[in-house]
């Protein structure tokens, strides 16, 4: 499979764009990835880069966009933090990728059994992760259940899923308040900003707005 061009990137619209990622983990889940020539493909990319997605996902060592949604060199922008939030800088990064660079999506992706949301969710504390923890504390009070105090922790790993969503989703809510450009190119249609969460049990991801 060749890289994409600049002509094969604008011909995609945010649908196919989102279509294309969940071609992409289908096949990765099936054992059917696509044959790519990386060598080649570096070769394609060497004098421009045409991305058709930017995803926002965690640090975490078994959740790789490229893998998981069976990517090749050129084809995504990925932004990797732990927690998956957003800050001035990944929002500078994500309105060059939209504005600049051309991509038609951008994907917020949580996962479960996220680290650092179980850290969130204990409410550790340890030198510079501290601030990180603090980032993702707002998602661990914005759900509401179970109330038992003794049940909103690291041990409930459905507690911890339903954070990790959470995040997901005030993440894209602060990439909306928080950049005038890419809420103006959403409301344009000239982008979509989506949510998802990956399975770490099977690969599967699934997408919701």
């Amino acid at each position: 499979m060749k890289a994409h061009t600049k002509e094969t990137q604008a011909a995609m619209t945010p649908q196919s764009a989102l279509q294309a990622l969940k071609d992409g983990n289908n096949r990765f889940m099936n054992q059917n990835m696509v044959h790519r020539n990386l060598s080649e493909q570096i070769g394609d990319t060497s004098t421009g880069q045409y991305p058709f997605a930017t995803v926002l996902h965690c640090i975490d060592s078994r959740v790789s966009a490229e893998l998981i949604f069976d990517q090749g060199i050129g084809d995504v922008f990925s932004i990797r933090i732990a927690g998956n939030f957003v800050n001035e800088d990944i929002l500078g990064s994500m309105e060059f990728a939209s504005k600049l660079a051309g991509t038609k999506l951008i994907v917020v992706l949580g996962h479960t059994s996220c680290g650092a949301v179980k850290g969130a969710c204990d409410h550790a504390r340890l030198g510079n992760l501290t601030s990180l923890i603090n980032k993702l504390e707002p998602a661990v009070e914005a759900v509401s259940e179970p109330q038992d105090e003794d049940s909103r922790n690291s041990g409930n790993i459905d507690f911890v899923n339903a954070v990790a969503k959470k995040n997901v989703e005030m993440t894209i809510d602060n990439i909306r308040s928080r950049s005038p450009i890419l809420k103006e190119m959403e409301d344009n249609g000239e982008i979509s900003i989506v949510g998802g969460m990956y399975d770490i049990s099977d690969g599967s991801v699934t997408f919701y707005n």
